[in-house]
């Protein structure tokens, strides 16, 4: 078993030192390979046969950029944007500021629960929303280490429970698909509605870490120092725009498309079960709304694919990754390794794995990217200790999930920092990386461990 220990220790620690991480996973297959006999062409032969298992995950990636840089050509995200800041600018100046407090943190989630579904633009709108609040947030000394909670809170739970947008693709296209798939040779398989349901205590987990960032870790008031920031920021449509002063130009006729587009495109994917087919109408519509011009159709979808093909890549690379660890055939050793050293202690087995997921993530940075690595060992793991279906889920889902939140390369810390620290005065590792990391690791390594005993 010491090739497999030995390519996720390689994938792990060139991740951790900056390696591009899908270099990291090819070398990492490599050296697991070659120690394992299959030879340079046997593990190369292995990893390509993995490959076409990610294409489709990489595909409803692509067409999901697409459709949300499509979206923002209407300028449907910006006015939104510019309507919650006039609102929030406005009520800054009110007596009652607990109250406007509580609204904005309201505000900052639900932003960012919609950027994973009903507005799927990911983190886009984090430099839009955020850098004309700063002021705001500066009167009522806001601590900016619970806004980069409260917007990695929405980023992170939402794909976690809600099968809609980027939901879809980690519950169903890839946590799922990997159960299944590991799990039929030993006739063990699951339902997709068994996902949310399994997922929720872990997700729980989370809801309790927002609430100590909110009410006592970093209710005290925080002082910044006002300085101008930038007059116009880049919206989410790629045009300089001042978001306070300067309402977006939009033709009724284009916000009615906008959002007909929106519900159509959820109403494909509920129906469908399928994003790329729910991402094609979405774009469709759009382009025959005039929203922009079939000359321009090229531009518009190779530009958002484009935006999402690095998750992609690591996603097909991650497949091939793990169709290298299977070809080893040492899985079985290394299950039943464990299984004598670890005992016959579920609640070891299931804290053990937790603990090895949130290590990978923390590496890879891409949660979506770690289901396939973990799966693999997991699932026979899972079998051998007795874990039901369920359990299994949110041990997997939990254990793949922990460390998006934390991992300095993470959209999750990144995303935030990136609107908060516009100003020079929010640094990533110390009120973006920490913060995130503390406040819902523990909290999911807790409630993760607890769904695994009682599901």
């Amino acid at each position: 078993m010491i090739a497999i220990i030995a390519a996720i220790v390689v994938m792990f620690g060139l991740s951790l030192a900056r390696v591009p991480v899908v270099f990291a996973l090819i070398i990492g297959a490599v050296t697991g390979g070659l120690l394992a006999g299959l030879g340079l062409a046997g593990t190369l032969e292995a990893f390509d046969k993995g490959l076409g298992g990610g294409a489709k995950i990489a595909l409803a990636y692509g067409v999901l950029g697409a459709f949300a840089l499509a979206l923002a050509r209407s300028g449907l995200p910006d006015l939104l944007a510019y309507k919650l800041i006039k609102t929030l600018k406005g009520d800054a100046d009110k007596k009652a500021q607990n109250k406007v407090k509580y609204i904005i943190f309201a505000t900052i989630a639900l932003a960012a629960v919609a950027s994973q579904n009903v507005i799927p633009v990911h983190i886009a709108f984090i430099p839009v929303l955020i850098p004309p609040l700063l002021n705001v947030f500066n009167h009522l000394r806001l601590d900016r280490r619970l806004v980069a909670c409260l917007l990695t809170f929405g980023l992170c739970a939402t794909y976690m429970l809600i099968p809609v947008g980027f939901g879809a693709i980690f519950l169903n296209d890839i946590l799922g698909q990997n159960i299944n798939t590991f799990g039929k040779p030993y006739g063990f398989q699951i339902t997709y509605d068994q996902i949310p349901k399994a997922m929720a205590i872990p997700v729980s987990g989370m809801f309790v870490g927002l609430l100590i960032a909110v009410f006592f870790s970093y209710r005290k008031p925080r002082d910044y120092v006002d300085m101008a920031v930038v007059e116009k920021v880049q919206s989410i449509s790629g045009e300089m725009v001042d978001p306070v002063n300067e309402a977006p130009k939009i033709a009724p006729f284009t916000l009615y498309m906008a959002g007909f587009a929106v519900l159509a495109t959820l109403a494909v994917q509920l129906y469908s079960d399928s994003m790329i087919l729910a991402g094609l109408v979405g774009v469709a519509i759009l382009s025959c709304a005039g929203i922009f011009k079939w000359r321009e159709a090229d531009d518009v979808i190779i530009s958002g694919m484009r935006m999402m093909a690095l998750v992609g890549f690591i996603m097909i690379s991650a497949q091939g990754f793990a169709s290298v660890i299977e070809a080893t055939n040492q899985v079985p050793a290394l299950v039943q390794a464990s299984v004598e050293w670890i005992g016959n202690s579920k609640p070891l087995a299931a804290f053990l794995m937790l603990i090895i997921g949130l290590l990978i993530t923390l590496g890879i940075g891409s949660s979506f990217s770690t289901v396939p690595i973990l799966a693999i060992i997991y699932v026979p793991l899972c079998i051998q200790f007795g874990f039901s279906p369920a359990a299994t889920i949110a041990i997997i889902g939990t254990a793949a999930a922990l460390g998006d939140a934390g991992s300095p390369a993470s959209d999750s810390t990144l995303g935030p920092t990136s609107g908060l620290n516009i100003d020079g005065q929010h640094d990533h590792m110390k009120d973006s990386v920490i913060p995130t990391f503390v406040h819902y690791n523990i909290p999911m390594i807790v409630f993760g461990w607890i769904a695994a005993m009682v599901l």
